[in-house]
């Protein structure tokens, strides 16, 4: 053995693992089967939150149906109490995106959380034959029912936060609709001018199309809380005693605090993923909404000497030096990019779930990759255009008054009245 290190025996024979870590030999050679993005699990903090608690409601399932010592189930426990409070996520190494339906990102926590287990119980990190990674963390589930179910909770969590984002954007419209309630402007229609309105009416719009996506949201991820831990292999239960799932299901809506059931059918639960793909339409569907508006807010304020020039945008960076005194409200603009972003991932998810083939989809990785994405960068960029942006504009009011009094659309008041040839005759 070489200093430093620490031998392991898998079905493929011995590596040597880095004394330190605590992480084995299963994370290892899928480190090395599966450069695939260089981004580790460990980038994804709610995925490795989940697994953690996922194994802690089976150690404790298991305990109480007296298939694990209370000794065992209780570091296990204690070593995923650690692991969802912050500590060793940097162990949690395999690329996001791997072979199979995740199993490496389930073995690799099952290593680490079988390896601090052993510390607590005074062991030294490796010495399986006290507490196992296989035997004992992955005791009754698999990887088919662990990672379906951990992908689910993470997805889950990072939802309310989008929701909690998309509410600050929402207020944040509101507050500029109130403040523009009584500035003047025109209308538009494809997009030449339409009749006068008010840039309070227009920035309401934005707001009711925020609180309708969040209600949107909020239903599409209802099916995600339908899991199906303690299922094992393709749903069938084998090897998974009479109960387990129950048991288990329980502990973790106790652990996550989350509405979880188990789901009624098993096999289908295995292998259906159409909540995510519904999801990812709903994300989708938002990502459009915000680009649209952001599109808006990039024409309106468009200048600052030619074109619209009818709000202004607070200046997020200075220019290149070829415009001097050039400012960029960048904000919007990077709005526009996660939604092609996330309009891109979702192409990828529904092709993933529909390479799924018949009991089994091994492309979960890639499905929650996407989703995750799409998550979290809508989410950060709600925040950002709230905060950035949207809480900094200003109205051109003078400039919105003169043009709503040469506007062609105020004519069409008059058009009830002298009729309609006759309007058409005073709007050039």
């Amino acid at each position: 053995m070489t200093p430093g290190h620490r031998t392991e025996h898998d079905l493929l024979g011995d590596r040597e693992v880095p004394a330190g870590a605590y992480w084995g030999i299963r994370t290892l050679r899928a480190c090395e089967n599966f450069p695939t993005t260089g981004t580790p699990i460990s980038a994804y903090p709610q995925l490795v939150d989940a697994l953690a608690a996922v194994k802690a409601a089976a150690a404790r399932a298991n305990a109480e149906l007296g298939l694990l010592a209370p000794e065992k189930a209780l570091a296990i426990v204690e070593a995923c109490r650690e692991i969802r409070n912050g500590h060793l996520h940097g162990q949690f190494v395999v690329d996001v995106i791997q072979g199979r339906a995740g199993t490496s990102a389930n073995m690799n926590a099952n290593e680490v959380i079988a390896n601090r287990a052993l510390e607590i119980l005074g062991h030294a990190k490796g010495e399986y034959e006290s507490l196992h990674p296989n035997e004992d963390v992955n005791l009754s589930h698999s990887t088919d029912d662990a990672y379906p179910t951990a992908i689910k909770v993470a997805t889950i969590n990072a939802v309310i936060e989008l929701l909690a984002a998309m509410s600050v954007l929402r207020e944040a419209f509101t507050a500029k609709a109130e403040e523009f309630r009584d500035v003047l402007t025109r209308g538009r229609n494809q997009p030449e001018d339409a009749v006068p309105m008010t840039l309070g009416q227009e920035f309401s719009v934005y707001a009711v199309m925020l609180e309708e996506s969040r209600g949107g949201l909020a239903e599409a991820v209802g099916p995600v809380h339908e899991i199906n831990l303690g299922t094992t292999a393709i749903g069938m239960g084998l090897n998974t005693p009479i109960g387990f799932a129950g048991y288990a299901g329980r502990h973790l809506a106790d652990i996550t605090r989350l509405p979880l059931v188990t789901a009624g059918n098993l096999v289908e639960a295995a292998q259906d993923y159409g909540a995510f793909v519904r999801l990812s339409g709903v994300l989708k569907s938002i990502a459009v909404k915000l680009s649209m508006n952001c599109s808006d807010l990039r024409m309106l304020s468009s200048g600052p000497r030619a074109e619209l020039n009818e709000t202004s945008l607070p200046a997020g960076q200075a220019g290149s030096r070829i415009v001097p005194g050039e400012a960029n409200a960048v904000v919007p603009e990077v709005v526009n990019r996660v939604a092609f972003e996330v309009i891109g991932n979702d192409a990828t998810v529904t092709m993933a779930a529909e390479a799924g083939q018949l009991q089994r989809n091994v492309f979960e990785p890639v499905i929650f990759h996407s989703l995750s994405e799409s998550i979290s960068h809508l989410r950060t960029t709600c925040l950002a255009l709230a905060e950035r942006c949207v809480a900094g504009i200003t109205a051109g009011t003078v400039a919105m008054r003169a043009a709503v009094a040469h506007s062609i659309g105020l004519v069409t008041a008059l058009s009830p009245h002298i009729g309609y040839t006759a309007a058409t005759g005073i709007a050039p």
